[in-house]
């Protein structure tokens, strides 16, 4: 696979519970030439992580315990400490049904991808997000990158939102 773009100055962290999927995140990123990763075995580290190191990126697994990565991004996204709550975040987890999708969307996550996961779809995933950063949001109810994939703005429906803050 060739690489297209440098990233190899942006600092990634890791939140998994899981060693092995750790280590093989943090080995695809090597191919890309990254050189700062973070690893973090749960949520609680995590937090503790971004207040504490610089951190460009963040790649989340979903079922972690004591807190799940939607919880996780909901923290870092509407905390009232939180260092960075418009840090681009994948989650990366093996549920990828529809109803963890939208959990995940409706917390905040920047982008979604499903376990197995390949070094293409993670290069790829990251180049996205980096090239093509979606507005933030807040509302009432949410907080984080636009969830609406298209531009549009034709809809007329009864859904359409009438007064949102643009960051």
């Amino acid at each position: 696979m060739s690489l297209e773009y440098n990233i190899s100055d942006i600092s990634f962290l890791i939140v998994d519970d899981c060693r092995h999927m750790r280590l093989l995140v943090k080995s695809m990123l090597s191919r890309f030439g990254v050189r700062h990763v973070i690893e973090a075995s749960d949520a609680i580290k995590a937090l503790e992580v971004l207040k504490t190191s610089t951190v460009d990126f963040v790649i989340v697994d979903q079922q972690m315990e004591p807190l799940d990565g939607n919880e996780f991004v909901r923290l870092v996204r509407t905390a009232d400490d939180s260092p960075n709550p418009f840090i681009p975040m994948i989650m990366l987890t093996a549920h990828s049904g529809r109803k963890s999708v939208i959990r995940a969307r409706d917390a905040g996550i920047t982008e979604f991808l499903s376990k197995p996961v390949c070094v293409r779809d993670l290069y790829l995933r990251i180049i996205e997000t980096l090239n093509h950063p979606r507005e933030f949001i807040r509302s009432p109810s949410y907080f984080g990158p636009d969830r609406r994939r298209s531009n549009g703005s034709n809809y007329k429906g009864p859904d359409r939102r009438k007064s949102v803050y643009r960051i």
